[in-house]
């Protein structure tokens, strides 16, 4: 399995795509048009140097309660990523996949993986990969090689976050900058930061 991804390079043929992925508790970050930071959910680590993100359900109440726990929630592959004041980029990408409540199993699609993150409690992976791992994210990659780019993405930056597009949530940074859902939302102690 190959794909080649302007901007990222050749997925599956030798050259390793940098791809965070890391456990989520709650949905709305990012948003439907695809903007990753819009509540400011994992501050810093957006701004990480990465060429693609997976964002899985972890296995806590909070994800169970949002259903998406021990799912893959989102992938996306080529960021634009721009300083809009937060505590990191809002990111955007060329190739973004949201799959919803029909979202496929991490165990089903990397056992491996799915398995270290979660036997160990481990919240994020990037660099520390082993080489069956890697070929797990790049099967997940590829599932996204073909999906539109964020919504708002021109390819030079990021669209200014603004007022929420319809389907989303609104704004919800409290003080302290961490994200939480909106009032309208289900109740979640606070985001992964």
């Amino acid at each position: 399995m190959s794909l080649r991804v302007e901007g990222v390079g050749q997925i599956g043929e030798g050259d390793t795509v940098r791809t965070l992925v890391y456990k989520r508790t709650h949905n709305g970050d990012p948003d439907a048009e695809g903007r990753f930071g819009i509540h400011d959910c994992m501050g810093q680590v957006r701004g990480y140097g990465y060429e693609a993100v997976i964002g899985v359900g972890g296995i806590g109440e909070e994800p169970e309660g949002w259903g998406i726990a021990g799912k893959v929630n989102w992938i996306g592959i080529g960021p634009h990523k721009a300083e809009v004041g937060k505590r990191g980029p809002l990111v955007t990408f060329d190739h973004f996949l949201q799959f919803g409540v029909d979202a496929p199993g991490f165990l089903d699609l990397a056992p491996k993986l799915a398995d270290r993150m979660y036997a160990n409690n481990v919240r994020l992976v990037m660099n520390d990969v082993s080489r069956e791992e890697q070929k797990e994210i790049d099967a997940m990659l590829a599932l996204a090689k073909d999906a539109p780019p964020s919504r708002g993405n021109q390819g030079e930056g990021v669209a200014a976050p603004g007022a929420p597009q319809a389907g989303t949530r609104g704004p919800a940074i409290r003080k302290g900058g961490s994200c939480r859902p909106s009032p309208a939302a289900k109740p979640v102690k606070g985001c992964s930061s």
